[in-house]
């Protein structure tokens, strides 16, 4: 597996080695001690599958009192994928970092504790999974305004093409939203 930190050192770009020949491929997608290596000591307790269609965005989300840091990778398709820096504190906050994940490149994202998640569909279809810090709290979750132009996401789909929940349309501003 390569690890590489991205513009946010904290959010880390993982590519794990694919061996492939006419029956397929093989790959691993995790392990326990290098991850801690690169990404620090996390452990995970929920695994998670959604299905969504092209245009669909799904953020930017988080949780507060009960942060989750979340491993990501899409299974079928592509998403354009996006962290948020919700730190306070941090040289980096309110700024935002995202990458391309897809079935193609099997590229993985870590998104660290402490900040906003989201990502919208590129392809005509796309599956995606994920493995959380901490187990999803109705009640403590929050939604980013996905279009927040002091944050300035570059989303890669016209924002008349993208599909949101009610959740997502009314997300919180970032002067509005809680921080870290």
């Amino acid at each position: 597996m390569e690890y590489q930190k991205l513009a946010i050192p904290d959010v880390v770009l993982m590519t794990p080695k694919v061996f492939g020949d006419e029956r397929g491929f093989f790959m691993e997608t995790f392990r326990q001690a290098d991850f801690e290596q690169h990404c620090g000591h996390y452990q995970f307790v929920q695994d998670n599958h959604s299905s969504s269609s092209h245009g669909i965005l799904r953020g930017l989300h988080y949780q507060h009192q009960k942060p989750q840091g979340k491993l990501v990778r899409v299974t079928r398709g592509e998403v354009f994928d996006v962290a948020v820096d919700m730190r306070a504190n941090s040289p980096t906050f309110g700024k935002w970092v995202g990458e391309y994940l897809s079935e193609d490149n099997k590229k993985m994202l870590w998104v660290p504790p402490g900040f906003a998640h989201g990502f919208v569909v590129t392809s005509e279809h796309a599956e995606f999974v994920y493995k959380c810090t901490d187990v999803y709290n109705p009640g403590d979750e929050y939604s980013l305004l996905w279009n927040d132009e002091d944050i300035g996401v570059d989303w890669p789909i016209a924002h008349e093409k993208v599909t949101l929940s009610d959740k997502d349309q009314n997300g919180l501003s970032l002067k509005d939203a809680p921080t870290f």
